[in-house]
């Protein structure tokens, strides 16, 4: 595989592994971008800020992991996309209410966008009503 995708992989790794953006930089320009279309991550724009809310996420479900069912490279647009099946369960203080026991089971997608061999912008699609939902948050 390609530079691109064994860095997407590694940096799909690190984010979802909650290493928080200190270990996920390595990968992504200073300044990348971050989109997603929900409420639950409405205020966050940067990777920072994303790899840092994912990091976070670990307190309130402090089991979280991923299940990678897909990668993949785009090579002539310089694109990386994953698509996993995240699981936790809500027994950490955080969140808007207290530990639920609840367990989540939650698709979602990164597509990562590569500039001079790093991410540039990301864009995760996943359906944080149902996922938060699961977690007796919504």
């Amino acid at each position: 595989m390609s530079a691109i995708y064994d860095k997407a992989r590694l940096f799909f790794d690190a984010c979802d592994s909650g290493k928080g953006w200190q270990v996920c930089k390595e990968y992504c320009h200073p300044d990348a971008t971050f989109s997603a279309q929900g409420p639950a991550l409405a205020g966050v724009s940067t990777l920072e800020g994303y790899t840092d809310w994912m990091k976070g996420f670990f307190t309130p479900v402090p089991d979280g992991r991923y299940e990678l069912k897909f990668f993949a490279e785009d090579q002539e647009r310089q694109c990386v996309a994953g698509y996993g099946v995240y699981y936790g369960t809500h027994t950490g203080p955080g969140g808007p209410v207290e530990p639920t026991g609840k367990t989540l089971s939650a698709d979602y997608a990164y597509v990562m966008q590569f500039e001079d061999g790093r991410i540039r912008h990301m864009t995760k699609i996943w359906n944080d009503a149902f996922g938060l939902r699961q977690l007796g948050w919504a």
